[in-house]
């Protein structure tokens, strides 16, 4: 038996009396049919205003949101922002359709490639799971196509987003994610953003980019100009 064995079958036996204890089965069941809490009634609203909600949650938290009418708009509107800024036109992308099958040609003063961030890197651009009308956070499941590491090392993080994707709450993020993924097989790590990085430890003033990007940029394109959007996450 090894060390680790020996300490869990400890463990198991010190809590064989516990009166909270419950069976792999019951336990199984329960994550096989997991209870919903109560949605916040200032998300639960029709699709229009939830997502003007998202809008209004994004802009508080710094998050600068680029709409646009459809995903073949993306790389020139990339370009745009990244020369509003003033800031080189090389982007590290996701290595996922989502955002490598852009047609980046359309944008000749973009430099492109894709994979996981190094340091150099100055923008990573990625695509997202869901955005949270709730809270304007947003929501990324790590994967090989979709490396966290974009989220984090470059200064300037992209997301290219769809509307559709925009949920009430965090309880619909993570129901999306078990429905997408299923039990055994979910993502090794759901992370969730709130906004460009930033503290005010240092004398109580507030300093952006300081363990992440400084700035944070949604294209979002509108998938539900009929009123019908189709939400694609993860499809293979």
């Amino acid at each position: 038996m090894s060390g680790k064995d020996a300490l869990l079958a400890k463990i198991s036996a010190a809590n064989q009396a516990n009166p909270l204890r419950r069976s792999p089965e019951e336990l199984a069941a329960r994550i096989a049919d997991p209870k919903a809490n109560l949605i916040p009634a200032r998300a639960d609203r029709p699709e229009p205003e939830r997502y003007a909600l998202f809008l209004a949650k994004c802009r508080e938290l710094a998050i600068t949101i680029d709409e646009i009418p459809d995903p073949e708009s993306v790389p020139q509107a990339i370009a745009n922002y990244l020369k509003d800024l003033n800031l080189p036109g090389k982007l590290k992308l996701s290595p996922s359709p989502d955002v490598t099958d852009l047609p980046w040609d359309s944008a000749p003063l973009l430099e492109v490639s894709a994979g996981a961030a190094e340091i150099a890197d100055q923008t990573g651009v990625t695509p997202v799971f869901a955005g949270i009308a709730e809270t304007g956070t947003l929501v990324f499941a790590s994967s090989p196509e979709t490396p966290p590491t974009l989220n984090f090392v470059p200064d300037n993080h992209i997301v290219v987003m769809r509307r559709s994707q925009v949920v009430r709450a965090m309880e619909d993020a993570f129901g999306k994610a078990r429905e997408r993924f299923g039990a055994g097989v979910l993502p090794r790590t759901l992370n969730l953003v709130s906004g460009p990085s930033r503290t005010g430890d240092v004398e109580q003033k507030i300093v952006m980019g300081a363990h992440g990007p400084r700035r944070l940029h949604v294209v979002m394109v509108d998938d539900m100009a009929d009123g019908v959007g189709r939400d694609t996450s993860g499809e293979d």
